[in-house]
């Protein structure tokens, strides 16, 4: 005799199949949910230690002009190329210009790009050095260009894999082909380490995160996107008007940023 299952017995391992396959999606999705929690209360902690730095140092973090008279100077310099190519972690710190602005450029490490590229890694420094913000940061680029990231060393890891916390350029960004914050404002951004342009969300992800900090709309508010023919991160927004966009909700594609302005 030849001996087999039952035609209730693969019943029975198909249902259980099934059931450990939906447990796995539904935790999946349970997990990435709780990511973007975590996402958005980072946001919300960092716009908070932005407005207590300046409320108590009278300047915006990077941009303060003497920082290096409450924290050593790294390089042993406070303020030009000497200092912000140095190593500024461990409680080291390097002065801004003082013009209002936090400000970053592509390029190479120029002495004339100094305020550039310096300003912005500062941010964290000077937020960390003000006890504000957990961690140390280095203050300087990861390699030789003034886009190179790397997560808790220059920049603040994000609560989600290779993400990253920068600054947007704040000043001469009107008519932007990329962002509908295009003023002069310090803008954070959600932004990937591999990438200098590419997001880590889906639109919906995106959604989500302005419908709980702002009013779910990605060209107006406090939190935004990318537009709709921006040329790194496409299609995340429906249009590339202010008044008439919304979020991409039926993409999945998973290369949208969010903008979170803060001053």
């Amino acid at each position: 005799m030849r001996h087999g299952f039952s035609l209730v017995e693969l019943s029975i391992v198909l249902v259980i199949l099934g059931l450990l396959t939906g447990g796995i999606l539904t935790g999946q999705s349970l997990i990435r949910a709780a990511e973007l929690r975590s996402v958005t209360t980072q946001l919300q902690q960092v716009q908070t230690a932005m407005y207590t730095f300046r409320d108590k140092y009278f300047a915006l973090p990077g941009d303060m002009p003497n920082a290096t008279r409450f924290w050593p100077a790294a390089g042993g310099t406070g303020t030009g190329s000497a200092c912000f190519t140095a190593d500024a972690s461990g409680g080291k710190s390097c002065d801004g210009n003082s013009d209002g602005q936090i400000r970053y450029a592509a390029g190479a490490n120029t002495s004339s790009d100094v305020w550039r590229w310096g300003e912005r890694f500062h941010i964290w420094v000077h937020l960390a050095n003000a006890g504000l913000m957990e961690g140390s940061y280095t203050g300087k680029t990861a390699g030789t260009g003034s886009f190179d990231k790397l997560a808790g060393g220059n920049l603040p890891a994000g609560k989600i894999s290779n993400m990253v916390l920068d600054v947007h350029f704040t000043g001469g960004m009107t008519g932007s082909t990329e962002q509908f914050i295009n003023t002069d404002k310090v803008t954070i951004l959600s932004t990937m380490v591999t990438s200098s342009n590419d997001g880590p969300f889906t639109p919906e992800e995106v959604w989500n995160i302005d419908t709980k900090l702002d009013d779910g709309l990605p060209g107006q508010g406090k939190v935004s996107t990318t537009k709709q023919t921006s040329p790194s991160s496409p299609n995340c927004s429906t249009s590339d008007s202010e008044a008439t966009a919304k979020y991409n909700l039926n993409s999945s594609i998973s290369n949208c940023r969010a903008y979170i302005k803060v001053f």
